[in-house]
């Protein structure tokens, strides 16, 4: 059985997040990492802002370059409300694209919540029934049905980590 190399796109890639995220990915032997996307050092290579990155990879560009044809999964590492406009221009013109959101922008189910606890209009309402927030691991089977993954936070993570076992 031949397991098929997923093309990723990291957006936010010289954040904090983002060089964590990139840190761990380059390790992984069935991801090809094909863009590092950032608004600023276009042009400049990853391990300038992060020396543990050793690996030969793509240099900063925006994401307006990327070939979105050849790309499996967008990670975004993004500050709130920045993923959500961004995966509401391309979800259903890039029907084989998933998206794994490291931000608050999926979380929550209501808009309205949204916008009381982040103070801004939730930019892609009719997508919030078309994501999964959990941590993956513990939803394998669901998580196959949804293209848009939002990831706990850490401090979610941390307390359901020890009491998954516990229920």
């Amino acid at each position: 059985m031949s397991i098929k190399v997923i093309n990723v796109v990291v957006a936010g890639a010289t954040g904090y997040v983002g060089l964590d995220l990139i840190n761990l990915l380059v390790k992984h032997p069935y991801v090809k990492i094909k863009y590092l996307c950032a608004k600023k050092n276009i042009g400049k290579k990853i391990n300038k802002f992060d020396q543990r990155i050793k690996k030969n990879l793509p240099k900063i560009c925006s994401l307006h370059r990327v070939n979105w044809e050849k790309i499996d999964l967008l990670f975004l590492s993004l500050p709130n409300g920045e993923a959500q406009k961004i995966i509401n221009k391309l979800y259903y013109k890039f029907k084989n694209l998933k998206f794994i959101d490291l931000s608050a922008d999926f979380r929550l189910r209501d808009a309205k919540i949204y916008k009381k606890n982040y103070k801004q209009n939730h930019k892609a309402i009719n997508l919030i029934k078309k994501s999964l927030y959990s941590i993956s691991e513990l939803k394998k089977k669901e998580i196959k049905e949804y293209r848009i993954i939002s990831n706990p936070g850490c401090y979610p993570t941390s307390i359901q980590i020890p009491l998954i076992p516990l229920i």
